[in-house]
């Protein structure tokens, strides 16, 4: 129903988990939300590779998507 909670969110998986995020977020805002610093990790949306993090927070998020977030890890 139009106005009720639920039209305010829309549901899409994050690492292969079902998560609901208000309607009209961007990827700047999901990562925001999950605290995880742009810098430090690639991002594949709906199985594209995002190369370019300026557009994270333009990029918007919609019903459905897939969004994979891959930690860089150290070590030597």
């Amino acid at each position: 129903m139009i106005g009720t909670p639920e039209a305010s969110k829309i549901t899409l998986t994050v690492n292969g988990a079902q998560r609901e995020i208000p309607r009209n977020s961007t990827l700047a805002e999901l990562l925001g939300s999950l605290r995880v610093d742009p810098r430090l990790v690639v991002i594949e949306h709906n199985r594209t590779i995002l190369r370019d993090r300026d557009k994270y927070a333009t990029q918007p998020l919609d019903n459905g998507d897939v969004v994979e977030i891959v930690h860089f890890v150290g070590g030597g």
